[in-house]
């Protein structure tokens, strides 16, 4: 009989969602299994790479420096009519990093590049993914889900997250109904190319009236590049299954270059353009993340991105709960804060898209109608929370994104960025002004193991300076005002007080255990 295996958490997929919870679990102590009904790991490139929250998450749990080197940074767009280079465009030009905010732009990464990353990352905590298992049952208990998989063996887990894609099994067999539409009329082709003798400084882009061809080259590679186009059609209109010879024909039609410079293609699917929200993230002890509770239009490229985001906000709130550091109500804030946000996301890449297909019909029109401020998902947070505690500045509401700001650790004298402070799995208290000190000494000695307390120009054991009055410009407190910041794991704000209210964080604190 097949064996039978006990977990903390079953994570079903090893996309960057699965993977994302995997290691933010894994580093706070909780080894989870996941699982991946593929024999192999896919060499598919999909999504384009991780936006400007995302490469924060990523910092966080430790592979940033890894993703920055593998990647590139985005290109400018070449867009062409009747074969003939018109216009060129470079949506990100006027973009630049700012002391609350150190990346400013999206890191191009292929998909499989970015789970490479996060494989090894997550195997340096002794976790590998399990392929060749695929999930055909759940049977929740009490206190357990018991995970029947194809080949007869069972799993069971304290709790089991589906991370398993538009299709997702986990979805299905919980009975959630995967709500929306898809637009059989918006169809593309796709797949990974080489092209022989073309520019890979450009993104490169055809628009003609009967379609179009768009090739952007893959970071890492030598002639590899993700093509996307127009479906070819048949005589009667319907659209003629993706394959190579294909795929050169749309390329000599609406390049007009020579066909076979078009040397390999692989990895090909259709792609309709689906908007789809799960009514429900959690059902008893199972929850669903990223394509499995949300899909939407590829423009702003925010499908895997809020997917890594789903995991992040999860993670801790599973830890907490599994190590007895918080009640089973905790995780009824996972749907509470990231539903919603879906639901934004779905409005933000419907927007997007529908102001690229009407610019496209110009020429001169291209992708860079996809982006736009609300793609970077900086912008993203959770005020209406019932995590969002009290308090407020001039810029920041609990529940809001901590930000980053460059400062100076007032003992060594060396940089220190607040993000350097918040990675980890703890809460951070920030103080700003002498007269937070008590209170950032009592907290730190009432919370030594889930608690790292900051000074900013404070006198505290911990204490930085804000030289150039960037933490306080960032945060909204003015010079002379004196304020307690907390901060949760996933680097949202929990709280807002006066310096001398430590009452407030320790309350905080014991409501949520």
């Amino acid at each position: 009989m097949p064996p039978r295996t006990t977990t903390p958490v079953l994570i079903v997929g090893s996309g960057p969602t699965g993977l994302t919870l995997a290691i933010d679990l894994a580093r706070r102590g909780i080894a989870p299994l996941i699982i991946d009904k593929s024999t192999a790991h896919p060499r598919s490139s999909r999504a384009k790479g991780p936006n400007p929250r995302s490469l924060e998450v990523l910092e966080d749990l430790g592979v940033v420096g890894a993703v920055l080197a593998a990647g590139a940074e985005p290109l400018p767009m070449r867009k062409y009519r009747d074969g003939l280079p018109i216009a060129d465009a470079d949506p990100f030009a006027e973009v630049r990093a700012t002391p609350d905010s150190p990346y400013s732009r999206p890191r191009m990464l292929a998909q499989w590049q970015l789970e490479e990353i996060l494989r090894d990352r997550l195997a340096e905590f002794g976790v590998r993914v399990r392929l060749g298992a695929e999930v055909v049952g759940l049977e929740q208990g009490e206190d357990s889900v018991t995970a029947s998989l194809a080949d007869g063996g069972t799993l069971t887990a304290r709790y089991v997250v589906g991370c398993d894609g538009g299709h997702s099994t986990v979805r299905k067999l919980l009975g959630v109904p995967f709500e929306g539409k898809t637009d059989e009329t918006q169809r593309m082709v796709s797949g990974d190319v080489e092209v022989e003798d073309l520019d890979r400084g450009f993104w490169h882009q055809w628009f003609d009236e009967d379609g179009a061809v768009m090739l952007c080259p893959i970071p890492g590679t030598r002639a590899g590049w993700w093509f996307q186009a127009g479906p070819e059609t048949d005589a009667s209109g319907a659209p003629v299954p993706p394959s190579a010879e294909g795929f050169r024909r749309l390329f000599a039609r609406h390049t007009r270059l020579p066909g076979e410079r078009l040397t390999r293609a692989e990895l090909l699917s259709t792609y309709r353009v689906n908007e789809r929200l799960a009514r429900h993230y959690r059902v008893g002890r199972a929850f669903l993340a990223g394509d499995a509770a949300h899909v939407h239009s590829i423009a702003g490229g925010l499908g895997m991105n809020t997917g890594i985001q789903d995991a992040y906000n999860l993670g801790w709130k599973l830890a907490r709960v599994l190590s007895g550091q918080a009640g089973p109500a905790l995780l009824d804030t996972y749907e509470e804060e990231r539903l919603p946000v879906a639901a934004d996301v779905l409005d933000i890449s419907a927007e997007r898209l529908k102001a690229t297909l009407e610019a496209i019909r110009k020429p001169g029109g291209g992708l860079d109608s996809a982006i736009g401020l609300r793609t970077s998902g900086l912008g993203h947070g959770y005020r209406w929370s019932r995590l969002a505690g009290p308090g407020a500045t001039a810029l920041l509401h609990p529940g809001d994104r901590a930000p980053d700001a460059p400062c100076t650790d007032t003992a060594t004298g060396e940089p220190r960025r607040l993000f350097e402070t918040f990675t980890g799995p703890h809460f951070t208290l920030l103080g700003f002004g002498p007269g937070t000190a008590p209170a950032l000494r009592e907290a730190a000695a009432a919370h030594p193991e889930d608690l790292r307390a900051y000074g900013v120009g404070a006198d505290a054991p911990q204490d930085l300076t804000d030289d150039g009055g960037h933490a306080r410009a960032a945060y909204g407190i003015g010079p002379g005002t004196e304020a307690l910041v907390l901060v949760r794991p996933d680097n949202h704000v929990a709280l807002i007080a006066p310096g001398g209210d430590s009452g407030a964080v320790a309350a905080y604190l014991r409501d949520m255990g």
